[in-house]
């Protein structure tokens, strides 16, 4: 009897170990804001960081079949961290301000301490791929 105890307890721990299957993929296109720059705290973690514009255009006012209407535009600015060794290399070296570059990646969420002690919330796209387009 102890011993089925023992396999229905440790059953229930393996159970509970089982992760979900989940998906956190970001796909973006769009225009370098800055000229990438490299990054290395302590000789560790190199990483190449540039910013990515998006934009979004709609009509407002009448209905979209109809040429009517005032044409709305946002663009949305997106830190990327590129830490892949071939992938971070390249990108610093080619990727300029103004290139258009396809991205790949996951989104990720952080904190950090600034300059002045403060702590700050970070929006990063840890990108897996970076393609270049042509104009």
């Amino acid at each position: 009897q102890v011993l089925r105890q023992f396999v229905r307890h440790e059953s229930d721990t393996v159970t509970s170990l089982v992760l979900e299957r989940s998906m956190n993929r970001v796909q973006l296109l769009g225009r370098v804001g800055q000229d990438p720059i490299m990054r290395q705290v302590d000789g560790k973690n190199p990483v190449t960081i540039f910013s990515l514009a998006t934009n979004e255009m709609w009509r407002t006012g009448e209905s979209e079949t109809n040429q009517g209407g005032d044409i709305s535009q946002k663009t949305t600015w997106h830190r990327i961290s590129v830490f892949r060794p071939g992938l971070r290399d390249v990108t610093y070296q080619y990727v300029r301000k103004g290139s258009r570059i396809y991205v790949e990646g996951k989104i990720d969420y952080g904190e950090y301490t600034d300059k002045n002690n403060v702590r700050r919330q970070a929006t990063t796209i840890i990108a897996d791929n970076v393609i270049f387009l042509s104009d």
